[in-house]
């Protein structure tokens, strides 16, 4: 991947703004995420015109997790790509991030950590990884094709 000194910040920056997301979800007590996951339910059935399958929000809130951390696992794989550093560290980072996540969540009233989280957590990051590598894949692709026509 093209490394600039711009791209560089901007994925950091990037990075750090998702990480502030996540955890600060993650400080929030029981009770205001799960009224935060009832309004965003309520809002998402008002465009399904149909209720969600599961009246206590916790399925939004798994997807909302691994959609998080899907974006993550994009931003360490273009991080560590311009690096030019080894395919596994994105993931433990990752990885690294979830655990830190639930550990935010352990001393947060009215939540707690779990385990099926942290899996849940690191399969986005690794759907961002691999989402990331088939996109780069496909633009190199474009890119030799477009320069073989000319």
């Amino acid at each position: 991947m093209i490394r600039t000194e711009r791209r560089l910040r901007l994925c950091k920056a990037l990075i750090a703004a998702v990480l502030v997301f996540i955890w600060g979800n993650s400080l929030l007590p029981g009770e205001i995420s799960q009224a935060f996951s009832d309004w965003v339910k309520g809002i998402l059935a008002m465009f399904a015109q149909q209720d969600g399958p599961e009246t206590s929000g916790g399925l939004l809130r798994k997807i909302a997790h691994f959609t998080e951390f899907a974006a993550l696992g994009v931003l360490l794989g273009w991080l560590f790509g311009m690096l030019q550093k080894g395919k596994l560290h994105p993931m433990g980072c990752g990885v690294l991030a979830a655990c830190v996540d639930e550990t935010i969540q352990r001393f947060v009233p009215g939540r707690g950590p779990s385990v099926k989280d942290v899996a849940i957590d690191s399969c986005g990051v690794l759907t961002g990884l691999i989402l990331l590598w088939i996109g780069h894949t496909l633009w190199k692709r474009k890119q030799n094709h477009n320069l073989e026509d000319k």
